[in-house]
């Protein structure tokens, strides 16, 4: 029997918390969280904690309107924080999120940041909170990250919806700036099942587009579909360090995948 989307995110958000709280496990909550200027692991983990309640309240309280979003961004450690006590509450909270997700109709409207206006926004979006927050902490403790295909591929989509949005971008001008004629990325996950890994970005007019499929475009990237997402968050330096074999092959113009990666991900930064 096919799981409900609710289901299906629900069980990635609490299984992806538990990886994250098992990577970091017996580490110091001061140790510096790599490529997140001035971040701990006590940070790390009271940013994706509040991420995750912020969501659940959105959720549960049905919020037709933006809600405080606080908890996510007001992360200074409490003297008092300490590795047992903070990744409780991370279960905690992942745990509420899921119970509430899984109690929710899917076609109940709330409040979302971009298109969507229903909880499997937040789920989703959610979910790839922690996936790409599990590799900054496993990164800082020097662990080893693995990242199934299927969950991988979706997080690419996730992406790349975002990524033609104006929104997303810090201005007009920025996102105008990577519009050209016959300008086109291919996406290449080498892990997927034939076909099913591979996306074209087009870039050629101001309604930026992507599909799936196998194109010639004038940049292609090609590498394991986890290495794929972790780079479109501009972390692919970082998880080539550690592990190498996951290393990208770009082939045509470099410099516009790195630019449209940047510019693509301004809402990512704020």
């Amino acid at each position: 029997m096919t799981r409900s989307v609710h289901e299906l995110y629900a069980a990635r958000i609490t299984d992806q918390t538990r990886q994250l709280t098992a990577a970091v496990d017996g580490a110091d909550t001061t140790t510096p969280v790599p490529g997140l200027d001035g971040w701990t692991l006590a940070h790390l983990l009271r940013h994706v904690g509040g991420a995750h309640r912020w969501a659940e309240t959105v959720i549960r309280t049905r919020a037709t309107a933006p809600v405080s979003d606080d908890q996510v961004n007001d992360v200074t450690p409490d003297k008092d924080d300490d590795l047992p006590g903070l990744t409780a509450w991370l279960l905690d909270g992942a745990d509420q999120f899921a119970a509430t997700l899984r109690s929710t109709p899917e076609d109940t409207p709330v409040w979302t940041v971009a298109p969507g206006g229903r909880p499997a926004f937040w789920a989703r979006r959610m979910t790839y909170e922690t996936v790409v927050h599990r590799f900054d902490a496993t990164a800082a403790v020097g662990g080893t990250y693995t990242l199934d295909a299927e969950t991988a591929a979706d997080g690419i989509e996730e992406w790349l919806g975002f990524s033609t949005l104006p929104q997303a971008y810090a201005s007009a001008e920025e996102q105008q700036a990577l519009i050209a004629p016959d300008r086109t990325l291919h996406l290449h996950g080498t892990d997927a099942p034939s076909g099913a890994g591979e996306w074209l970005i087009d870039l050629s007019t101001t309604t930026m587009s992507w599909s799936h499929g196998h194109h010639k475009a004038t940049t292609a990237v090609r590498g394991p579909l986890g290495a794929l997402l972790l780079a479109l968050y501009e972390r692919g330096a970082l998880y080539e360090r550690s592990a190498p074999e996951g290393a990208l092959q770009v082939f045509g113009d470099e410099a516009l995948f790195t630019h449209w990666v940047h510019a693509a991900g301004d809402w990512l930064r704020r």
